[in-house]
């Protein structure tokens, strides 16, 4: 069984899987590639660094199962073949996410850019800023991510959390989610809003023009899910004109091109995707995708299954 892997480092972590299935091959390549892929039975994979990339996995031959570096998988869908087993990371990024999110989120409201500026300046001037303490947040999604973030944020009491997801429900502990019907009337009395919303059909835009006029002024948007959740046009209008400020780990369009506004416009802190790159994500998920492969090496279900159309693996 041949599997293609992003990196050397991730290959010399499969070793101990080759060393119980002399016939497991691992072999380094990154989706990123301007190379055709080899052939082979598996592919562990980052999500592409750009949408045009997406497809590159369509066009690995013998292809039987794909497993994820990450949580989200709504990139590779369309270009999933029949017969194709999909699996992802649940469970490695969550906490590192979260974490993410309340790092933006306490450097926007803190405003440690502008401590960073002043820093560069060597000018000592102190200045007031807004907190987490006492602000209304409301967070979009439960999932995984969501649920991590609203604990945080709860630590920060007497924060008052609102989420809204997918359907209004109440959850096991008792906490009340909201549906999306609820979502304009709930974001008008924010402080903060943090989106932690994959990227779906369903989801595309949630944050729209409407959405953002019906935030508060001063209102702190972040966003650590997908970029194309935010309307990117209608939030650059809003941060222009100064009535909003975003913290933003994912955009649309992402890489975000030389050029762009969200790279200069005031009140937006900007990060390159960066919220599960974490030494201890790349441990967890080191472990699962070792553990991914020694199953399918074996002929037993992987952990995580998102699609199991792979069929019976011996």
């Amino acid at each position: 069984m041949r599997v293609l892997v992003p990196d050397a480092r991730l290959a010399a972590a499969l070793a101990p899987a080759g060393a119980d299935h002399p016939d497991l091959d691992v072999v380094v390549w990154h989706v990123d590639s301007d190379a055709e892929p080899p052939a082979a039975e598996v592919l562990v994979t980052e999500r592409p660094s750009a949408r045009e990339r997406f497809d590159r996995p369509a066009r690995i031959h013998r292809l039987r199962h794909i497993h994820l570096l990450s949580i989200g998988y709504e990139w590779v869908l369309p270009h999933l073949r029949p017969g194709v087993g999909l699996s992802n990371s649940r469970g490695a990024v969550e906490d590192a996410t979260a974490e993410f999110a309340l790092t933006l989120l306490l450097a926007s409201l803190r405003d440690l850019p502008r401590a960073h500026a002043q820093q560069r300046e060597q000018r000592w001037s102190g200045y007031t800023t807004r907190s987490l303490h006492g602000a209304r947040v409301l967070v979009l999604g439960h999932g995984g991510v969501g649920s991590a973030v609203v604990r945080r944020i709860e630590a920060f009491a007497p924060a008052a959390v609102t989420v809204v997801a997918g359907r209004d429900r109440t959850e096991d502990d008792g906490r009340h989610v909201h549906g999306p019907a609820d979502l304009p009337a709930l974001v008008a009395d924010a402080d903060v809003v943090v989106v932690t919303l994959p990227h779906t059909a369903e989801t595309e835009r949630t944050v729209d023009a409407d959405i953002l006029r019906r935030m508060r002024d001063g209102a702190l948007l972040v966003n650590v899910g997908r970029g194309a959740v935010v309307d990117t046009e209608a939030l650059v209008a809003e941060l222009r004109a100064g009535r909003l400020r975003a913290a933003l780990d994912v955009v649309d369009p992402e890489p975000l091109p030389p050029g762009h506004p969200l790279w200069d416009l005031p009140g937006c802190l900007l990060a390159p995707h960066n919220g599960g790159s974490t030494e201890e994500f790349w441990r967890i998920a080191t472990d699962l995708a070792l553990a991914q492969v020694r199953r399918l090496a074996s002929g037993q279900v992987p952990l995580n299954l998102i699609r199991a159309e792979g069929g019976a693996w011996g």
